[in-house]
């Protein structure tokens, strides 16, 4: 981010909520997509932070007495009852009644049998700007079985509370998974409606089919506007801090160091019983629905307490921090045993890896970026709705 953005976003960021255009996202703008949905047998891909007006939107549309036949719900749920990584089975709401088809359990994209009947699908998910966030390899693979089953699809286009900014190592093909489908960075500042127009106008889905999609944009926003959300958008990023430090603390997923699952404070603290140098110490604990058996259940973690960083860092967000990643290594008594097989899923590369074991700084790690965020850039301005 250019220093005269910086003081921008920052200026931005103190002013009076008053001075603040509202945000509007796109489930608010019923009058653009209420008439699309009329007469229609729809299904909503929907979870607990798919608001309007503080309901959520599956329940909005029922009392507006739209046929919602089939809800799609991705990991943690549709009501988020669950944790991360947890398999999810198919049901029936216990609100509505209306049948759930889980996106995040035997199977990750609808079947053609979950396609029947359906005339339009809408998708109405708060996404958070990171790669390895699930909820847009879940857009890609909804977006695959609407071109399949010829199903347009209406994307509620949501504000992204990391959009302002691009950083990380771009994913490498033989390393897509379901923490990173496409050849994106780690942060790529774009909504999850742009990003929806990226995937499908790159030809980035399966045998390069198109969808038949519309964006339903947000109102009033740009991609430098610091966006508190209503709710959370997962169980374990309970917070605007956490979500701001989720980019760069994901990455201890793939290590055997805690982010502090199964704390009050997921996300936003960082330890293992070895390092020794953190004054902050914390023991993780089994929470029912968030993470009811955490790593490192029931031991003394010693590390550092990150909540509050950015309000005593202020020119800090706008960018991922490695520092504590190589610190946490470097500490690391026996080294071979830092990190997981699952490290290069989130990396996206296998280099990233090797540039901590061989000792590079964070400036030198970060330079080796630049090159992939610049390409990047250039598909990504193809697509922006925002400014």
């Amino acid at each position: 981010m250019r220093f005269i953005d910086i003081i921008f976003y920052l200026i931005v960021a103190m002013l009076p909520a008053g001075l603040h255009a509202q945000i509007n996202p796109g489930a608010d703008q019923a009058d653009l997509y209420y008439p699309l949905l009329k007469g229609k047998q729809i299904g909503v891909v929907a979870n607990q932070a798919s608001l309007t007006g503080g309901v959520n939107i599956v329940d909005a549309l029922v009392q507006q007495e739209i046929r919602v036949i089939r809800i799609f719900s991705p990991e943690h749920g549709f009501r988020m009852s669950a944790e991360a990584g947890q398999i999810i089975g198919n049901g029936v709401d216990s609100v509505t009644g209306i049948e759930v088809v889980s996106l995040y359990g035997a199977r990750k994209k609808p079947a053609p049998g979950d396609m029947e009947h359906l005339d339009l699908v809408l998708f109405d998910i708060q996404d958070v700007g990171v790669r390895f966030y699930t909820y847009i390899s879940t857009l890609s693979y909804v977006m695959e079985a609407c071109a399949e089953a010829g199903v347009p699809l209406v994307v509620l286009d949501r504000p992204n509370p990391n959009g302002f900014y691009i950083d990380g190592p771009v994913l490498e093909k033989r390393f897509s998974s379901f923490v990173g489908l496409h050849p994106v960075p780690v942060v790529y500042g774009m909504t999850i409606g742009e990003y929806a127009t990226m995937v499908n106008g790159e030809g980035w889905l399966k045998n390069g089919v198109k969808c038949n999609l519309r964006v339903i944009p947000v109102k009033n926003y740009t991609h430098l506007d610091r966006c508190v959300l209503p709710a959370k958008p997962s169980p374990n990023l309970p917070n605007e801090g956490a979500i701001l430090l989720y980019p760069s603390l994901c990455f201890f997923e793939g290590t055997y160091v805690s982010v502090g699952r199964g704390t009050p404070f997921p996300f936003q603290v960082y330890g293992h019983p070895d390092l020794k140098y953190g004054k902050f110490i914390f023991t993780p604990a089994g929470i029912p629905g968030v993470s009811a058996h955490p790593p490192l259940e029931g031991e003394r973690c010693f590390g550092e307490d990150l909540r509050g960083y950015y309000m005593k860092n202020p020119g800090e967000p706008g960018k991922i921090t490695l520092t504590w990643l190589l610190k946490s290594y470097k500490s690391w008594k026996v080294k071979n045993t830092f990190f997981t097989d699952y490290f290069e899923k989130l990396a996206g590369n296998s280099i990233l890896r090797q540039q901590i074991t061989q000792g590079k700084s964070e400036k030198e790690i970060r330079q080796s970026w630049q090159a992939g965020i610049e390409k990047f850039k250039k598909i990504r301005k193809k697509y922006l709705l925002y400014k």
